[in-house]
């Protein structure tokens, strides 16, 4: 379907000049030309408007990060790494600007016991992004598998976690191949809405909820 760009506009909610930014950056295709000045947009620039204003505004990628993946955007989802930029960033959670350390320099700049250190690698238990790249992230765990030890009780539980993490995992990759599965460009960004709020959104969702209803039990239970 054709649209002018008042009614892509309109659609979109999103203001005119901001389409033709857009286009300049090149986010967005060309418009068709009938005239010198009649354009005619379709369904794909209205796809591709919902993502990026999607991408900007609840992930909060840049420009150049949308650029990227959209110069992908006819890969698969799960085998396009520029796709995923902007969302591995997000999934790691490492705050720009924080200190980086090789194994080495973690250990000894927070006085971590090696053996311990090694016992989570092997584990799962902690689970640096790059092999000799440790941030603040893996202190707060090593600070609270130690906490565990100090009061006596095994984190055998958390390794119970780890399990759970794994085969969560394994079922978000079943859902990216799903989506792939169906993927055109009329509904590009559908799908990657749906991931991105089921990687974020839903998990955290029914993830708090679950853990509220469990703690309201046994709360009423003690009452009881």
């Amino acid at each position: 379907m054709e649209y002018k760009i008042s009614e892509l506009v309109a659609l979109t909610n999103v203001p005119k000049s901001t389409i033709l930014y857009y286009i300049r950056e090149g986010l967005l295709p060309e418009a068709k030309k009938l005239k010198s000045n009649v354009h005619r947009y379709n369904d794909e620039h209205l796809e591709l408007i919902k993502y990026i204003r999607y991408m900007q505004q609840e992930i909060g990628s840049s420009n150049e990060q949308i650029k990227a993946a959209l110069n992908n955007k006819n890969k698969s989802i799960s085998s396009s790494s520029s796709m995923l930029a902007p969302l591995m960033q997000t999934l790691i959670n490492i705050p720009s600007g924080s200190r980086h350390y090789t194994k080495e320099e973690f250990i000894d700049f927070y006085d971590f016991d090696i053996k311990l250190v090694d016992k989570l690698l092997k584990d799962g238990i902690l689970l640096p992004v790059n092999e000799d790249d440790y941030t603040d992230k893996e202190a707060s765990i090593l600070r609270m598998i130690e906490n565990f030890n100090e009061v006596g009780v095994e984190y055998d539980i958390i390794k119970k976690y780890v399990h759970h993490a794994k085969e969560l995992s394994s079922l978000e990759q079943e859902m990216q191949k799903k989506l792939c599965n169906v993927r055109d460009d009329e509904n590009f960004s559908t799908l990657w809405k749906i991931m991105f709020d089921a990687l974020f959104n839903a998990k955290d969702y029914i993830f708090s909820r679950y853990t509220y209803k469990v703690l309201h039990k046994t709360i009423k239970d003690e009452i009881s």
